[in-house]
């Protein structure tokens, strides 16, 4: 898939980078780039395997070079395991990424921490030359014990990461969504499984739930345009998941 512009106001660009056409056998992974002047942040830009595509797809936009920061929500492999081919890359950027995680990365084969921004627990902001901010907000243990989301307040768009991930039925992947009432049942099955509990999805709702959004685009699935993504938002604050419904997992 080709490269989508979300938002555009001259300056201030957001990106959705595509995903594989053939893709069935693994896990879907959806990546995004916010262009603001001079500067670029890679959100979650995925795995080795979907590195040369994705790159592909940031060259047809901008220099790698000019990638100044790369930004992780969290640990896992589909997210992360690309990070050294990246910062050969990308060789102005820094890394961000939960402080908690950053012990584990030369398991990635990154050693030297330099160019590695831990973020902490109560979040933080990325500051662009132009004076544009992005905030980081925390998200832990909806699905990992030290996990962000990144919001944007210019495009007025929330990136989730796994948090509104869905899993397609195969052969029916579709990019985006307004109708909340039939996408729905392509989340409900990953959310209750994957997140922790309903207090932690609450507690993040309670934040985001105050920004002006106008999209929510997770790792997996498909982007959640205005009435969707704020229906989504509602349907989580009730959801019981994880440790809620932990006699279903054990099998009581």
């Amino acid at each position: 898939m080709q490269n989508t512009l979300l938002f555009d106001n001259g300056v201030h660009k957001y990106y959705f980078l595509g995903w594989e056409e053939k893709q069935e056998e693994i896990i879907q992974t959806n990546q995004y780039l916010i262009v603001d002047g001079n500067e670029a942040i890679l959100l979650d830009p995925g795995g080795a395997h979907v590195f040369p595509r994705v790159l592909a797809n940031v060259s047809e936009i901008i220099e790698p070079s000019k990638i100044t920061h790369i930004f992780y929500t969290h640990q896992d492999p589909d997210v992360t395991s690309g990070i050294i081919l990246w910062l050969s890359i990308a060789e102005n950027s820094k890394v961000y990424i939960s402080n908690l995680w950053t012990r584990f990365l030369p398991h990635f084969g990154v050693y030297d921490k330099r160019r590695v921004v831990g973020i902490p627990d109560h979040g933080d902001t990325i500051k662009f030359k132009s004076g544009n901010t992005l905030e980081l907000i925390p998200a832990h243990y909806l699905h990992s014990t030290g996990n962000f989301t990144l919001y944007d307040p210019v495009a007025k768009i929330l990136f989730s990461g796994d948090i509104g991930a869905c899993v397609f039925p195969e052969g029916k992947k579709y990019r985006d969504t307004e109708n909340f009432d039939s996408h729905v049942k392509n989340l409900e099955l990953f959310h209750k499984r994957y997140m922790t509990s309903n207090i932690a999805c609450r507690k993040w709702v309670d934040i985001v739930g105050k920004k002006q959004i106008e999209m929510i685009t997770p790792q997996h699935g498909a982007v959640m345009k205005k009435e969707c993504a704020k229906r989504f938002l509602e349907w989580l604050k009730d959801l019981k998941c994880g440790v809620d419904l932990i006699d279903q997992f054990y099998g009581k």
